[in-house]
């Protein structure tokens, strides 16, 4: 094959260090998921949906051929947290929290993982973060070690 050639769509979770309402100003918040955008297309890759509340965060995107989850998750980290110390005082120790989540989406499902960031704010009056987070690892069929799941 001449061309390599690459589908790949997925769902990021990650959360504000200690799950620490920093995101509670919700003009803040969209724009900060409008931000994600630019720092995915600087990487090559496509935001599809961005959403969460006040202590976390949802992408859904496509992955470029030639980005890693890792590094895709490192640069939106690493780009977000710079520019949100600046847009308040009150964020300047401003952190996401170390690890992350990422999931694989089928082209059939992309429409349903958008309805639901989209209605991140009405889920999380019934489901918090730590369910919620447990649920996909669990539906993922994810190992994990509830001792360091959290920081």
């Amino acid at each position: 094959m001449a061309q390599s050639l690459a589908q790949i769509t997925i769902h990021v979770i990650f959360s504000t260090k200690d799950r620490r309402p920093f995101l509670e100003n919700r003009l803040l918040r969209e724009e900060l998921h409008r931000y994600f955008g630019g720092i995915l297309a600087q990487i090559d890759c496509q935001l599809l949906a961005a959403g969460g509340t006040d202590d976390h965060v949802h992408i859904l995107c496509l992955l470029a051929r030639t980005c890693t989850p890792a590094d895709l998750v490192k640069e939106l980290k690493r780009v977000s947290s710079i520019w949100l110390k600046t847009k308040d005082s009150n964020l300047h120790d401003f952190a996401w929290q170390s690890g992350y989540g990422i999931f694989s989406v089928s082209q059939s499902q992309i429409d349903v993982v958008r309805k639901y960031i989209d209605g991140q704010e009405e889920h999380h009056r019934k489901v918090s973060f730590q369910d919620e987070f447990r649920q996909f690892l669990e539906r993922n069929y994810v190992a994990y070690d509830e001792r360091y799941l959290w920081e």
